[in-house]
């Protein structure tokens, strides 16, 4: 058993080295000298002497440091909106394979002396934050949901090239605060007694924040935007159908011995048993529809039918005749009788399932919106 555990390691090692050196080469073949040579380094860390990683290293690190480095040249000079982000991310990526070739042992024979790209780095970051926020600006300028949601990403993004960046995160949160959607959620009767508010609150989404009544109405300073309700709420059980199966079993046991020319020999006796056993399925089917209205025109923008089911199966056995004939097994499932779901599970699963579709549905409806 060590062997062969052993046996399967090494394979698997083999394996990853092999598929490796396969996707360096590849890489390196396509012209992606990045990649490539990442690929040898992680390679050269595990095995430090493995002679096509050197080959696949040695070849293509220079053209991948070239490549960067005259794209990103080429970025800055063509004066793109983008050229600092674009600029940053070169030079991570330089800095990447330099830090990684450091920790390769391998690597660090084939390359004694890799770039690095830090002291440029810190410099693109700087301007790649004025790029961000004047162009977060720009688009706060227009008077959209989908530009603020654009502008609070780009805002976020200065703040991260260069921390507090000006006014980053005040216009970072006005930005938020312009993008989002403020849904009153109205309360819903239904014969059920179901509450779908928590399936509707659990609906997560950074520009989308859900009020009952009580809180739009004691937070005036804030303007709702929609409401949503739950309503026509059906709820059915259908009748359970039952199958059965009905099988016959025979062996041969022994009932005593009797002696046959001086010596005992066994007495056999074929029995048999019959087992009927029976399965019991039952659907339970409901829906619910969800309709979001505008509160400035009061006009219903999206209206859905959500469906939700659940389902639920049970089964006995009743065997009759000589239960010698059955294993150990068949026996136990012997003297059932009918099974019933839960009180209360097919409800309970139904109602968890509208939940879930209820969630996925706003989360869809208001991705687009």
């Amino acid at each position: 058993m060590k062997r062969l555990l052993l046996y399967l390691i090494s394979l698997g090692i083999s394996a990853t080295i092999l598929n490796s050196c396969v996707s360096g080469k590849s890489a390196l073949k396509h012209g992606d000298y990045y990649e490539a040579a990442m690929a040898a380094t992680d390679r050269l860390r595990s095995n430090p002497d493995h002679k096509k990683s050197k080959e696949v290293l040695r070849s293509s690190y220079s053209l991948a440091i070239d490549l960067l480095d005259t794209d990103t040249k080429n970025v800055l000079a063509s004066g793109s909106p983008s050229m600092w982000r674009n600029a940053v991310n070169n030079y991570n990526k330089i800095n990447t394979l330099y830090e990684a070739i450091r920790t390769s042992p391998g690597a660090l024979k084939v390359i004694p002396k890799p770039y690095n790209r830090y002291n440029e780095l810190n410099e693109a970051k700087k301007k790649a934050a004025v790029e961000c926020y004047e162009e977060g600006i720009q688009e706060m300028m227009t008077d959209s949901r989908q530009n603020s949601k654009r502008a609070y990403f780009l805002f976020k993004q200065a703040n991260d090239f260069a921390p507090d960046y000006k006014e980053s995160i005040e216009m970072m949160n006005q930005a938020r605060m312009n993008a989002t959607v403020r849904v009153v959620v109205e309360s819903n009767d239904n014969a059920q007694g179901w509450n779908f508010e928590s399936a509707i609150f659990g609906a997560k989404d950074l520009f989308l924040e859900f009020y009952s009544p009580i809180q739009a109405y004691q937070d005036q300073s804030l303007k709702m935007n929609h409401t949503m309700k739950i309503s026509q709420v059906t709820y059915q059980e259908n009748k359970p159908s039952i199958s059965e199966s009905k099988n016959t079993y025979s062996d041969s046991v022994k009932v005593g011995e009797k002696t046959v020319n001086g010596k005992k020999v066994p007495v056999n006796e074929k029995v048999s048993a019959t087992m009927i056993t029976y399965s019991k399925n039952q659907l339970a089917t409901g829906s619910v529809n969800v309709v979001i209205t505008d509160i400035s025109s009061f006009a219903a923008i999206h209206q859905r039918t959500i469906n939700g089911n659940a389902s639920w199966s049970g089964s006995w056995s009743v065997c009759s005749g000589d239960q010698r004939a059955l294993s150990k097994s068949q026996k136990n499932q012997c003297g059932g009788s009918e099974t019933y779901p839960p009180r209360g599970e097919l409800n309970k699963n139904t109602k968890a399932n509208l939940d879930k579709g209820i969630r996925e549905e706003i989360t869809n409806f208001y991705n687009s919106y």
